[in-house]
C-alpha cells in the first residue's frame, strides 16, 4: 500500500511540474509563486517546492529582485533537440523563406495540438502585421485559416470536440454555429485551402493550405497572414494558389507523392 501511495505522490509531483512549466507564455514570461498557485489551483507551498527543484535543474530561473520566475536554459536546450528532430520544421524553412520573399507577407507552419492551433515555424516579412503570432503561440482552430485547414482534414470526433469546447465569437465574422462550421470545413477540403478574414482579429486576413506526409496524411498547415489593406478580397484566390504551391512543395519534401 505504501509503495502505491509513494508512486502516486511522485506522479502527482511530475504532473504539477509539467503544468507549471506550461503556464509560462510569451504574453506572461515571468510569474511569481502566488500567481502560479492561483492560476493552477495548487497549494502555494507545493508550487514553491516544485519551483526550487526546477531551478536546481536549470528549468527555471528566479529574479532576486522581483521574485519572479522565468524559464531557464534547460528548456531551451530541449527545444533545440525537438526542433532538430522535427522534419517539418527543417523542410519548411527554405520554402517559407521563398514564399515570404515572393508575396511579402509573414508565413507560418502550424499543427493541431490539444484542440488548439500551435505555431511551429514562422518567417516574418519586412512589415509584419502586429497580431502577436510567435512560435509556440496557441489559437483556436475554428477561426484561423490554418486551424480550419487542419480541422477539415480531421475526424468528425475532433471537430465535435472543438465545437463542444465552445465557439467563442471574437469578431462579427467568427463562425459560431456548429453546422455552419461543418459546412464551411467541407468547402475548405474541396477547395484545398482556407481563408480567414477578420474572424479572430479585426483588420487581419490569413490564407492556409494543408501539408501532407508520405502516407497522404495532413500533418500541418502552411499559412500566410497580413493586414486587409495588403491582402484584399480580390487577391485571396491568387495568393491561395501560391500558398497551395508552397504547401505542395513542403509536402513533397516530406515524401508525399500526390496519391
Amino acid at each position: 500500500m505504501s509503495v502505491n501511495i509513494e508512486k502516486d505522490s511522485h506522479l502527482s509531483s511530475v504532473k504539477n511540474a509539467l503544468r507549471i512549466l506550461q503556464c509560462f507564455t510569451m504574453d506572461e514570461p515571468e510569474k511569481k509563486v502566488t500567481e502560479i498557485s492561483t492560476s493552477l489551483g495548487l497549494n502555494k507551498s507545493t508550487v514553491s517546492r516544485t519551483m526550487t527543484t526546477l531551478a536546481s535543474e536549470g528549468f527555471v530561473l528566479k529574479d532576486p529582485e522581483t521574485k519572479k520566475y522565468r524559464l531557464g536554459l534547460s528548456i531551451l536546450s530541449l527545444s533545440g533537440i525537438v526542433s532538430s528532430q522535427m522534419d517539418i520544421y527543417r523542410e519548411s524553412q527554405p520554402v517559407l523563406n521563398r514564399l515570404v520573399e515572393n508575396i511579402g507577407e509573414t508565413a507560418h507552419i502550424s499543427v493541431l495540438d490539444h484542440l488548439d492551433v500551435i505555431y511551429l515555424q514562422k518567417v516574418d516579412c519586412n512589415h509584419p502585421v502586429r497580431f502577436l503570432t510567435h512560435i509556440g503561440k496557441r489559437n483556436p482552430p475554428y477561426c484561423t485559416s490554418s486551424g480550419k485547414v487542419l480541422l477539415a482534414h480531421s475526424t468528425e470526433e475532433v471537430v465535435n470536440q472543438v465545437i463542444d469546447k465552445g465557439l467563442r465569437k471574437f469578431t462579427k465574422n467568427t463562425i459560431t454555429t456548429p453546422q455552419k462550421l461543418k459546412d464551411h470545413l467541407q468547402l475548405v477540403k474541396e477547395n484545398g485551402y482556407a481563408s480567414s478574414t477578420e474572424e479572430i482579429l479585426e483588420g487581419v486576413t490569413s490564407i492556409a493550405a494543408p501539408v501532407f506526409d508520405y502516407r497522404g496524411k495532413v500533418i500541418a498547415a502552411l499559412s500566410v497572414v497580413g493586414p486587409n489593406q495588403r491582402i484584399q478580397h480580390h487577391k485571396v484566390q491568387g495568393l491561395a494558389k501560391k500558398v497551395m504551391s508552397a504547401a505542395g512543395e513542403v509536402s513533397a519534401r516530406m515524401g508525399y507523392r500526390g496519391y
